[in-house]
């Protein structure tokens, strides 16, 4: 049985709570939690502290707190020689005290309060100092997901940034299509195909491949037509730059 404590209570750190809650192989003991407010339900009161010298010996640290507390945070364990990680899409294994082992435990999704989501298909991004560490922090990894992934802290980071852009930002668009969608008495619901199918078909072919719409037939009738019906100035400027960036794209293809 691997022995772990959990340092955080945000989105990210509860549903790891949740996942390890539901291994054999893993045994959350600890839970380091400043406001001390974790639902009894997902863990037990009794195991949770908000003072980090009460930290408990364990086999691995996991710090799943804002990018900007991890160095502070990691400074403050009282043991030495533990392995420590942090869970930071962008955050440098090296932002780690020297006093303990430096890792990093990443996975790779999006997460929302309330929101169960399947940890078995989510893929955990793993670094480590060495070896030995690699292969424990990987068993703790596999008993959660069946996608651990060695990943070193470049790539971890260029793969945050894609993140954003097919997640974060991609979101943001499906707001302003709802608020176009709510402005004109149409259920957002009417796109949920077109979401799906979307999404489902980039798993067959290359996002290239998969584009279409006006901008890449380079539709200038359509794309003015849209222009002219955005009555807010930065969706327009998001539609303009959007639409340049695809024509910029495929133009070749014309």
């Amino acid at each position: 049985m691997i022995r772990i404590v959990i340092i955080g209570s945000g989105n990210v750190a509860q549903h790891l709570i949740s996942a390890f809650n539901k291994s054999k192989n893993i045994e959350v003991i600890q839970v380091f939690s400043r406001k001390n407010d974790l639902d009894p339900c997902l863990f037990p009161s009794k195991k949770v502290i908000s003072d980090i010298t009460l930290l408990k010996d364990a086999d691995l640290y996991i710090i799943s707190v804002t990018d900007g507390a991890i160095a502070e945070v990691s400074e403050n364990i009282c043991f030495n020689n533990r392995l420590v990680v942090h869970t930071s899409g962008t955050t440098s294994m090296e932002i780690l005290n020297d006093k303990n082992r430096k890792g990093v435990f990443y996975p790779l999704q999006t997460f929302t309060k309330g929101k169960e989501v399947d940890f078995n298909e989510i893929p955990i991004c793993l670094e480590t100092q060495n070896d030995e560490d690699y292969i424990l922090l990987e068993k703790v990894a596999q008993s959660i997901s069946k996608k651990a992934i060695k990943i070193s802290s470049e790539q971890r980071k260029a793969i945050h940034v894609s993140a954003v852009f097919v997640c974060n930002f991609v979101n943001h668009l499906y707001q302003i299509g709802n608020e176009i969608c709510t402005e004109n008495n149409i259920p957002f619901e009417i796109l949920y195909p077109l979401i799906e199918e979307t999404a489902s078909k980039i798993k067959n072919l290359s996002p290239v491949e998969a584009q279409t719409g006006p901008a890449k037939r380079n539709d200038t009738i359509t794309i003015n037509s849209h222009l002219n019906f955005l009555s807010n100035e930065t969706y327009k400027e998001i539609y303009k730059l959007l639409t340049k960036s695809i024509i910029d794209t495929h133009v070749k293809e014309l």
